[in-house]
């Protein structure tokens, strides 16, 4: 493990922090993406003939590039590296001694079989920071079943109560059990440096998606604690709170979401009909959601008769809350979107300019960034073989004639 010099504005928070990623999909390759726009160092690992599985998941492909792929690879360097093979093991291991960090989504005991799991490289590199991101954990009974985002939004209760009262359960339009997960291993690789920056002891940070998607529930969750009895599905209607949910009006669908009384009674005021406001059944949200009904059809019939656009000015004006059902396309053209930098461009050497996402954390001192496009496969391996490890050129094209590693020919 190398010191690592202070952060600065320049490289974001995590500069001089190097992360060694052994992941591929979707949980492991964001988390390791969240630290690479951060200022860490991110090399990824990948298989010298397949890569990353996502590398072929499509189409759309750009330029032979998988849209899957690149949408979660950014500022990350690609080492085409069989490390199954004697030599390309002798690059892995010299590669831990430098990291920081491991990042891997592999089923528990895949890599302990082969000597790399936490047990076997912490007692070699005790101040090594080893992130685990799995299906259900490295504990418990099914702790080496594969885990799957639909499989797990199923078996964590998210998909019960996602979807209409009268259709069957869904799952998010994201692979939101991949990415929570992403987003707490994060949270874990975060929290484990700052515990090293006083004892400088490494640990093993263990996160599953099962796991994930159950802290999730949050507030169902209490529904449930409290009252012993599952919540059920209710299409886009909140459980506690109304009028919130979707509205069809004269072009467009509206989102209204009336969080208190005062709210409510700016709402009667915009669509003119104050007597709304001193109904008995709607004076108060809890006599709201008890007549939720009779609220719906009274809401839905006043909003019919504008459109999406003209209610979401009006109400916006007064400090409603609302908001049309925008497509992917609509969202990311938002002027708001873009004044917060959340599609940026970046340049791949063989697509040109690629949009991609922006950092959704602004820190105002030491900002993270889009800096390099995501890799092409075993783009860098040629350059960390040689700037870091010290191989001279003959000897990596040995390697790569070996296959122990593939070197990208440009």
């Amino acid at each position: 493990m190398r010191e690592r010099p202070d952060a600065s504005p320049d490289g974001g928070p995590l500069a001089g922090i190097t992360v060694l990623d052994l992941t591929r999909v979707l949980s492991g390759p964001y988390c390791t993406m969240l630290a690479a726009d951060m200022g860490a160092r991110v090399i990824k690992i990948e298989h010298p003939v397949r890569g990353d599985d996502t590398r072929a998941w499509g189409p759309p492909f750009l330029d032979g590039e998988s849209a899957y792929s690149l949408s979660i690879n950014r500022n990350k360097e690609s080492v085409a590296l069989d490390y199954t093979a004697p030599e390309g093991r002798v690059i892995l291991d010299a590669l831990i001694e430098r990291a920081d960090v491991i990042v891997e989504n592999f089923r528990p005991g895949t890599l302990d079989d082969r000597g790399l799991g936490y047990g076997s490289l912490a007692a070699r590199h005790p101040a090594l920071i080893y992130v685990s991101i799995s299906g259900f954990g490295h504990t418990g009974s099914r702790r080496e079943e594969a885990g799957y985002d639909a499989v797990i939004q199923a078996e964590s209760g998210l998909m019960s109560v996602t979807g209409s009262p009268e259709g069957p359960a869904v799952r998010l339009g994201v692979a939101i059990a991949d990415i929570a997960a992403g987003m707490f291993a994060f949270q874990g690789l975060l929290l484990a440096l700052i515990a090293r920056s006083g004892t400088g002891q490494g640990q093993h940070v263990d996160v599953s998606l099962l796991d994930a998607c159950s802290a999730l529930l949050t507030y169902q969750a209490g529904r449930y604690f409290a009252t012993g009895v599952s919540p059920e599905r209710q299409g886009n209607q909140h459980a506690t709170i109304a009028p919130y949910n979707t509205f069809a009006t004269a072009e467009g669908v509206l989102v209204l979401a009336v969080g208190n009384d005062e709210q409510f009674r700016r709402f009667c005021s915009v669509a003119d009909v104050p007597a709304l406001a001193t109904d008995p059944r709607f004076m108060t949200n809890a006599d709201r959601v008890q007549h939720i009904d009779a609220l719906q059809q009274v809401v839905g019939d006043i909003l019919a008769a504008n459109t999406a656009t003209e209610w979401t000015r009006r109400l916006r004006e007064a400090g409603v809350p609302c908001g049309a059902v925008r497509s992917v396309s609509e969202a990311l053209a938002d002027p708001q979107i873009l004044a917060r930098a959340m599609v940026e461009s970046v340049d791949h050497p063989t697509i040109g300019p690629l949009q991609v996402l922006g950092v959704p954390v602004k820190l105002s001192k030491t900002p993270g960034a889009v800096r390099t496009p995501p890799p092409r496969l075993g783009e860098h391996t040629a350059a960390v073989l040689e700037r870091d490890l010290g191989y001279q050129r003959e000897q990596i094209a040995a390697l790569a004639a070996s296959g122990a590693v593939r070197i990208l020919r440009t």
